[in-house]
């Protein structure tokens, strides 16, 4: 069993100095901080009045779109875009345009024999749009059905390869060779798909 110890009571803890008498809060009663010193009249809503800022001073008449209109000399006209003969012409070949085709040919706006940027001649352009009337104005008019494009390619070469028998079948009628090749060593019939019967059973007769 622990020991008890009696402290013995010191006469300086038995006598406070600090005794609450003297924090006592009589001299701070609130009344120094009365509310009339600071009351709400004194700041009245009549002194921020929302008559300073009306609406008025700011009407929308200010900014009135008569005031930002463009002047005429600030309007640019539309620019008219001109394009090459030879592009208009291959695009009407594309369209299948005959009556255009015919006129801009006896215009003379065109040459034939030119090779466009897609590396093929007008006829070219023709076989390979499947036009079978388009191949036969231009050959009417001059288009040489033996002109290669840049990869050696006849005009009978594409028809054959993209399946069409009319055209090739006309090509042949005016006098095209089989037997040419393009670059890479291929003649019209090597590029023949044996799904294409009329094709194939026109290459074996040799042509009419």
């Amino acid at each position: 069993m622990k020991d008890s110890f009696h402290y013995p009571m010191l006469s300086s803890m038995q006598h406070s100095h600090y005794t609450p008498a003297k924090y006592t809060l009589s001299p701070y009663t609130p009344t120094h901080y009365a509310q009339r010193h600071y009351t709400s009249s004194q700041y009245t809503p009549r002194q921020y009045t929302p008559t300073r800022y009306t609406r008025t001073q700011c009407s929308s008449t200010r900014y009135t779109t008569s005031d930002h209109k463009p002047s005429m000399a600030s309007v640019k006209p539309a620019r008219t875009v001109h394009f090459p003969n030879d592009v208009v012409f291959q695009d009407h070949i594309r369209q299948g345009d005959l009556e255009q085709i015919g006129r801009f040919i006896r215009a003379r706006k065109v040459r034939l024999d030119t090779v466009y940027l897609s590396g093929m001649a007008a006829l070219h352009e023709a076989v390979l749009s499947g036009n079978l009337e388009c191949v036969k104005l231009l050959v009417k008019y001059g288009a040489d059905i033996h002109q290669r494009d840049e990869d050696g390619w006849t005009p009978l070469h594409i028809a054959c390869s993209d399946s069409f028998p009319d055209i090739a079948r006309f090509l042949l009628s005016q006098g095209a060779s089989m037997e040419v090749m393009n670059e890479s060593g291929e003649k019209p019939v090597d590029l023949i798909d044996p799904e294409c019967k009329e094709l194939v059973r026109l290459f074996e007769v040799g042509c009419v």
